[in-house]
């Protein structure tokens, strides 16, 4: 009976202490402040993760246009959640009610070609942990590729077409208004917290290079010969 009691006890605390720490991260800045981690470790540029994240999850709130961890796209059809327990209840609902795919986090990642790579929901919902695969996937595309505009046009699509016009959002968002005040925030945000994310190999260090006119940045990753 007591071993049962401290079960409940702790199980309680566990919960509180979760809800305490999501609520204490602003879900507006969870997903920059997470691409500007992964992009230092593992060696992608920081502007193209930041804009790939607001073409996956882009929303406007109090007049600023940013990301949204608790995102999920379900047959086409993207729905932004109020909290990480909402999201992942609804992650469960539509593994349960044979929804054939979806997407989700901060950089949509697919439950059937990336999920396999997580625990568990939670942990493909944590913007660290979205962001870091996203980065790690990325990488492994402009490997093999040669090129940061075939790599960004292949993270969404293999099609010709669609990759064509995802490609076309991206430079987008790289030269709209959005670009630059982002990118300096996440510069300049303190990372979450430690990565620990089990596929995690360290790069070189992140840049800048976008056709985003930058003080100090070199030529376009997109739309240049890189």
């Amino acid at each position: 009976m007591a071993r049962t009691a401290a079960r409940v006890v702790l199980l309680t605390f566990q919960i509180l202490t979760s809800q305490r720490v999501e609520a204490a991260v602003d879900p507006a800045q969870s997903c920059d402040r997470a691409a500007a981690q992964a992009a230092k470790v593992v060696g992608v540029p920081i502007d193209i993760l930041l804009a790939i994240s607001r073409v996956e999850t882009g929303r406007r709130l109090d007049g600023s246009f940013g990301p949204w961890p608790w995102t999920i796209n379900a047959d086409g059809k993207g729905t932004f959640y109020d909290s990480k327990t909402a999201a992942i209840t609804a992650a469960e609902t539509h593994q349960a009610d044979g929804t054939g795919t979806f997407d989700i986090g901060c950089f949509q990642l697919n439950i059937r070609w990336h999920g396999k790579a997580f625990a568990s929901f939670d942990d493909m919902f944590d913007p660290v942990k979205n962001a870091t695969y996203a980065a790690q996937f990325l990488q492994s595309l402009y490997q093999e590729t040669g090129n940061w505009s075939d790599a960004v046009a292949a993270y969404h699509s293999r099609t010709p077409d669609l990759a064509q016009t995802y490609l076309n959002q991206v430079k987008a968002v790289l030269s709209g208004p959005d670009a630059g005040p982002a990118l300096a925030t996440a510069a300049s945000e303190p990372a979450l917290r430690e990565n620990s994310f089990p596929l995690l190999q360290a790069g070189a260090e992140g840049g800048f290079g976008s056709i985003v006119p930058l003080v100090g940045a070199r030529g376009p990753i997109i739309g240049g010969n890189s």
